[in-house]
């Protein structure tokens, strides 16, 4: 039976690793204890932690014990990975309901009960730090030189990067630390940007402790142009519904690059390998079919079957042209909102993002209403636009929405 260092690997998971003979023997001939951060600056999970969710839930049904650490201590500082400005500063109580609905999120995809996976938050730890102890104990072991050739850094220097940003790298370290110390967690995993700051955690814990301790690194989510995937015109693509609805996010993963589908067959679903090939080879018009197996194996994972099919349904109506509408997104307004400019009531019921990105729309043919197209900016909602008990917006090729009338 491969381990789940192969299946990893097959799947196209891995980006980076700190020891990689030990770690292909250690994940083949033992069961270890490992962890992910997840820093709470959103009250949702998005599409790029889903792929880190993936490799939790492949680890796990391989035996081994994942921690899910909420950042609810490093979220305080935020960090400068990829960053170009400093992250706005969050309240205590922003990032703690944040930190609880990452939980609920998370526990679609792990196991949490007893002895199955631990879900911590490193605030028990960092809060309470005393700051001179915590430079004379750990900062000791980080030279500033090499840390300034770290990525992560480098990118901040000519814009300016805070020394309060600075430290992130020292508490990230620090918590693998007591992670080694609490649960004998041996190995931190992340995404490719979390390099630097997993080696500096790997390494505190082999000087301090004489320990062995261990780091991988896996793919970001780009397409193959590579550009982060999860993005719309709208903003990120959610788990939560009520951010990206499951008709959405179905759609989103039905409209993925024909080159992409692939990749995200292999990373974001569990279907097996020759079967995802099989799909991933398809050409022309078939690679269709291809997309709506991701979408509704994608969909399926993060809301459900039910959804998943009802999304699907929605999708085949709308492209058919018949069937039924009702699970299209749909948006309720008052009789007192006839009357108003179209792109308006758009705005309001956050169809659109911006009044100048629908105006972007209309100057590019790319907003119709029940499949007329719109042209004039200040178009109004008239009360015959909803001859069957609904107006159909299309935004784009693939993007639609029904507006209906509160009764």
């Amino acid at each position: 039976m491969a381990s789940v260092y192969d299946v990893l690997s097959e799947r196209g998971y891995i980006k980076q690793l700190t020891h990689e003979e030990e770690i292909k023997e250690i994940l083949e001939n033992k069961k270890i204890t490992f962890y992910i951060g997840f820093d709470p600056t959103a009250d949702s999970l998005h599409v790029g932690h889903f792929l880190q969710l993936m490799v939790m839930a492949h680890m796990q049904r391989a035996g081994h014990r994942p921690i899910a650490l909420i950042g609810g201590g490093t979220a305080m500082i935020g960090d400068p990975t990829g960053k170009s400005d400093m992250r706005k500063m969050m309240t205590r109580e922003e990032i703690e309901y944040n930190g609880e609905c990452f939980k609920k999120q998370m526990s679609r995809f792990v196991d949490f009960s007893e002895g199955k996976a631990v879900m911590e938050n490193n605030a028990k730890w960092l809060m309470e730090l005393n700051y001179v102890n915590f430079i004379r104990e750990i900062g000791v072991h980080f030279s500033v030189n090499k840390m300034l050739t770290a990525e992560c850094f480098k990118q901040r220097l000519e814009r300016g990067l805070s020394f309060l940003e600075f430290n992130y790298m020292l508490m990230q370290g620090y918590d693998f630390l007591e992670l080694n110390k609490r649960f004998d967690c041996v190995m931190e995993m992340g995404g490719d940007d979390q390099w630097s700051n997993i080696l500096a955690g790997v390494d505190l814990i082999r000087r301090k402790e004489a320990k062995p301790a261990y780091g991988m690194t896996f793919t970001l989510l780009t397409n193959s142009e590579g550009k982060k995937m999860g993005k719309t015109e709208k903003g990120a693509v959610w788990l939560d519904r009520e951010k990206t609805s499951p008709y959405e996010f179905y759609q989103y993963w039905r409209n993925v690059n024909d080159s992409d589908v692939e990749k995200c067959l292999a990373l974001l679903t569990f279907l097996p390998m020759d079967e995802v090939r099989r799909l991933g080879a398809l050409k022309d018009s078939a690679i269709n079919e291809a997309k709506k197996v991701l979408a509704y194996e994608v969909t399926k994972l993060v809301h459900g079957e039910e959804d998943a099919r009802n999304a699907q349904l929605a999708a085949e109506a709308l492209f058919s042209g018949n069937g039924n509408m009702e699970n299209v997104p749909t948006c309720e307004i008052k009789e007192t909102d006839l009357g108003k400019a179209l792109l308006d009531v758009l705005l309001e019921n956050k169809i659109i993002p911006s009044k100048g990105e629908g105006k972007r729309l209309i100057q590019q043919n790319g907003l119709s209403i029940n499949e007329e197209k719109v042209t004039d900016f200040n178009r109004i909602l008239a009360k015959e636009d909803f001859n069957e008990g609904f107006a159909l917006i299309k935004r784009g090729k693939k993007n639609y929405n029904r507006i209906v009338i509160e009764k």
